[in-house]
């Protein structure tokens, strides 16, 4: 049942659009196509080219073509073998080709004698006679189908629903629905950027008429897209500045100097960079939103003691969160140690910490300076007394509004410095981190360790493992690491339970072996690393939860078992685990299966130590979704835009943005309302956008 004209809006339910019954509604909503406007963006994946139609005379056998013709004859066979096979016959003029497809439901309907048919497919040639084995094909209705001079749109679909249908369904989406949409864009930018028409961009997107108008339409889309998402992260920023206060924190010269004796070696050159830049904002009245990006190895830790000292010199509390409970008291060691004998006053704050409500009573009093901790200080509401500055390590996962929450520690908004050796391709820290000003922090050359990667196979598992003894005889201590616990999947040979026993009673016997993994209980965490890190354990065999910044100098060595299971940048980090000392690093990955692609991004992490460059290979490997778990970032998916392929897109888009909140920083003017609207519906929920303007 179609939607009366007079009462058409982009809002309508799917099942109003031409040819949607109750059926194809349930199964586009599978699709999250809910209303007519979800159908007009529900772009193609990618498109078949079916405009060179070749006549059946001029075909020759192992060419791929698409030829249209007459329907003769069909034919339902079924072989001596039982198998099954449907015949269709193909005239064009005096000349034939015949179609064959082989246990597919016979269905005579779709092909009614006298009806025109496109096939694409190769012919092959059997007695004398050409043919195509399971071409694609596509019955030609009059004023229904893709016309000869389209290029063909392939969608996603889901269990029931057909291409054929789809587009049919698409055809009818677009002739209703199409005329309803209103310009996003303002006239001058369009005409600026010579960029085409929402309603041209729409028809061309899902029918092009040419490459050149496909190309055409998806510029226009994908920056359009892109735009909003950084309209949406630029309004942020100024609403943060225009609407939020905290407490200047000035860096005299002798607070500098009292900050830099209390750290154990001079800074590099990267690092006093960094710190200059986080002093510079955490001088401002307004809360410091700053993305400290740091290598493997570059030291960003002490540049984060650097400006939490900062905050305790200003009279301020500081908070510094880690993503585990391992990697928290790491922290709290580290600190304390650099600033023994020192009046600052350290907690240590974790969901197995004792002395709760004490503690959280000396905190909100103001008799605790640096409170070192999990994701614990804020699910426990934690109140500080005069909160300067929020630390966040290594939780590149949280959206804008999960990292604004963790701000909210009582008194006046603190400054906030997230910080991450996860390495991050630009593209996707113009997104995710598109709220945060940037300081990159590159590895200091002077304090490389060399660290050699090979991949391996089965054949060098055992010689592997006897250089591994070697090492341990010499001194050296060694990490084994597995994706998961105990593995149900036999195929995984690397589970941490599986490795910990077999290297136990086999090639690691006359070792001392611990376990760990993050289902044990803090203090059985805890037990295991102090004991590796003291030299009581000389293998500890671990899950993924040693990737993170634990240090343990004396650890050189890396196994990683069924290393296909791990994204190049988790694998980077995990590499880092063995460059903590002056003795070179060795790192061997073992893949579980023998696939071309897992190989190929194996084969680019033994050739590159540079982070950077290994998450731009990630992102062009896997994609952002699959890097970042982009569910976790609060915001929704991109629809079309790709972040490798639209880089230099996505650098433009920005531009534009800065500059359109420069003049109307909530986007009020009349030319811009669109834009507000999309800004809002999509984002605001997202990045606390909903009340602007």
């Amino acid at each position: 049942m179609s939607q009366p004209e007079s009462n058409r809006t982009l809002a309508n339910p799917a099942r109003f659009v031409k040819g949607v019954g109750s059926h194809q509604a349930e199964l586009l909503e599978r699709l999250g196509l809910r209303t007519a406007g979800d159908l007009l963006f529900h772009f193609p994946r990618r498109y078949e080219d079916w405009r060179d139609v070749i006549p059946i005379s001029l075909l020759t056998v192992g060419q791929s073509a698409t030829v249209i013709g007459t329907i003769a004859d069909v034919e339902h066979a079924i072989t001596g073998s039982s198998r099954q096979v449907l015949y269709v016959l193909l005239e064009e003029g005096k000349h034939y080709l015949r179609a064959i497809w082989f246990n597919q439901p016979f269905d005579a309907s779709r092909f009614p004698r006298g009806s025109q048919l496109l096939l694409r497919g190769t012919v092959g040639e059997r007695g004398g006679r050409l043919q195509m084995v399971h071409p694609k094909s596509q019955r030609i209705v009059p004023g229904e189908e893709v016309q000869r001079s389209h290029m063909v749109p392939v969608y996603p679909l889901t269990a029931g629903l057909k291409q054929q249908q789809l587009r049919r369904i698409l055809n009818a989406a677009i002739e209703g629905y199409v005329p309803l949409l209103e310009e996003a864009l303002p006239d001058r930018l369009r005409d600026q950027l010579g960029l085409c028409d929402i309603q041209t961009a729409i028809r061309q997107i899902h029918f092009p008429d040419t490459p050149e108008s496909l190309e055409a339409a998806r510029h226009r889309l994908v920056f359009q897209e892109l735009l909003v998402l950084q309209l949406a992260l630029a309004m942020r920023r100024h609403l943060v500045r225009q609407t939020e206060s905290a407490e200047p924190l000035l860096l005299t010269p002798k607070i500098r100097d009292r900050i830099l004796g209390r750290m154990p070696f001079q800074l590099s050159a990267g690092q006093a960079q960094a710190f200059a830049e986080i002093a510079s904002d955490m001088q401002q009245a307004v809360p410091m939103n700053r993305l400290l990006h740091g290598d493997v190895g570059s030291g960003k830790t002490a540049v984060a003691a650097c400006a939490i000292l900062l905050a305790v010199a200003g009279g301020c509390q500081a908070a510094l969160m880690a993503p585990t409970e391992i990697l928290a008291r790491q922290h709290d060691r580290t600190l304390r140690q650099w600033l023994r004998n020192s009046r600052v006053r350290i907690a240590l704050w974790t969901g197995s910490v004792s002395h709760r409500k004490e503690l959280a009573e000396e905190i909100a009093a103001g008799q605790i300076d640096i409170v070192i901790g999990t994701q614990a200080i804020v699910e426990s509401n934690l109140q500080f007394h005069r909160p300067g500055l929020v630390v966040i390590d290594e939780q590149h996962r949280f959206g804008v509004r999960q990292r604004s929450q963790i701000r909210q520690l009582g008194g006046t908004m603190p400054h906030y410095l997230v910080m991450t050796a996860t390495p991050i391709p630009r593209t996707v820290t113009m997104t995710v981190f598109g709220d945060l000003d940037v300081s990159v922090l590159p590895r200091d050359p002077n304090r490389q360790t060399v660290v050699h990667t090979y991949l391996g196979d089965e054949s060098k598992r055992d010689s592997w493992y006897n250089f591994v003894a070697r090492k341990l005889r010499d001194g050296r201590q060694a990490w084994v690491v597995a994706p998961l616990v105990q593995a149900d999947d036999e195929s995984v040979v690397g589970s941490a339970g599986k490795l910990y026993e077999n290297l136990a009673n086999g090639p690691l016997e006359e070792f001392r072996i611990d376990l760990l993994h993050g289902r044990q209980s803090a203090e059985e965490k805890d037990a295991a690393l102090l004991a590796f890190a003291s030299g009581q354990t000389q293998v500890i065999v671990a899950t993924s939860i040693v990737e993170v910044g634990i240090d343990v100098p004396n650890a050189t060595v890396m196994t990683i078992e069924s290393a296909e299971r791990f994204g190049l940048s988790q694998l980077h980090q995990l590499r880092g685990r063995v460059s903590r000392s002056e003795h070179a690093g060795f790192v061997c990955l073992f893949p579980s299966v023998d696939q071309p692609e897992a190989g190929q991004r194996l084969q680019a992490l033994v050739d590159n130590d540079d982070g950077f460059r290994l998450a731009e290979i990630d992102l062009e490997m896997r994609g952002p979704g699959n890097l970042f778990g982009t569910e976790q970032t609060g915001f929704p998916p991109l629809l079309i835009a790709d972040l490798t392929r639209d880089a230099a897109l996505l650098e433009s888009t920005r531009e534009t943005a800065i500059e359109l909140i420069r003049t109307d920083p909530t986007l009020s003017q009349p030319e811009h309302s669109r834009l507000h609207t999309l800004v809002t519906t999509r984002y605001g929920a997202a990045l606390d956008l909903a009340d602007v303007g």
